[in-house]
């Protein structure tokens, strides 16, 4: 941006973390607007890493002053004329060809207006804060989405786990039955006995309670990233305990789609762990 005949651009690069991290660069002329612009970001920042680029060009030659060197020029002058009229030539001495000569102009660079400066800083930085505030909002509403979706994915997920689970004790209770009436060739079958059979191996793969868990955590993690509060700590915490009920699932599963499902289950989980692991 152009402001005040300076070539300012400010770019503004972060990356998640606890607190606020500030680096900067700034052109060393330019030192004393680093603490402002510091303050100024934070104001719009509360958290990251964030990384600051600062360049000014001056131009329009507004940054110097240019002057005549009267000494040098009336030496020249001076110089000139004698040579002149020792040597009997015309005297065809102008302006034109004294400002040839050398060191008459006197070329200084004009001191800073540092609150002028400042203000013509903080103006474009204002607008690349707004447009950074902007763009993070919508890659942090992107993320909220795709947490939300693979959340949407995993209790699909539950719902065919506890589906599956009393089929899977149908099935051992079938297999048990198929089994001892090979054993004892077409004697009487103790009834009792593959129910009670059946009944313990029920308990041994029962998922209920850590479904019933997954889906509380699930519901946490829901409001919590629909929440504008700071939630990078619960969120990890929360999705180390729905790793931890898949995990239980996964051990106590006997039947092969359970598995599958627990895989990818704990798929869902890590891509959501890596999207999380950066923010506080």
């Amino acid at each position: 941006m152009i402001i005040n005949g300076r070539d300012i651009l400010v770019e503004i690069r972060s990356v998640n973390h606890r607190y606020y991290e500030y680096n900067s660069r700034v052109p060393r002329t330019y030192n004393y607007i680093d603490e402002k612009l510091k303050a100024l970001l934070k104001s719009g920042i509360s958290r990251g890493k964030v990384d600051v680029s600062v360049s000014i060009n001056n131009i329009e030659g507004r940054d110097t002053e240019i002057a005549i060197n009267k000494g040098v020029a009336e030496g020249y002058v001076k110089a000139l004329r004698g040579v002149a009229d020792e040597l009997c030539v015309a005297d065809d001495l102008t302006l034109s060809n004294l400002i040839r000569l050398p060191d008459v102009f006197i070329v200084q660079k004009t001191p800073d207006d540092e609150d002028e400066i400042w203000n013509d800083v903080s103006t474009v930085a204002n607008e690349a804060l707004e447009h950074f505030v902007k763009m993070r909002e919508t890659e942090g509403e992107k993320m909220r989405n795709d947490v939300l979706s693979k959340a949407d994915f995993i209790v699909e997920m539950v719902g065919r786990v506890e589906e599956l689970s009393p089929k899977t004790v149908e099935s051992y209770r079938d297999r048990l039955y198929k089994k001892l009436s090979e054993v004892l060739e077409g004697k009487d079958i103790d009834q009792q006995r593959i129910l009670t059979e059946a009944a313990v191996f029920a308990e041994k793969i029962a998922v209920d309670e850590e479904t019933v868990r997954l889906r509380s955590h699930i519901s946490q993690l829901r409001e919590l990233v629909n929440s504008d509060e700071t939630i990078g700590r619960k969120l990890d915490f929360i999705v180390q305990e729905m790793n931890r009920e898949v995990n239980t699932i996964g051990s106590k599963a006997q039947d092969l789609n359970i598995t599958k499902i627990v895989v990818d289950m704990k798929a869902e989980l890590e891509k959501i762990r890596e999207q999380i692991q950066n923010i506080e």
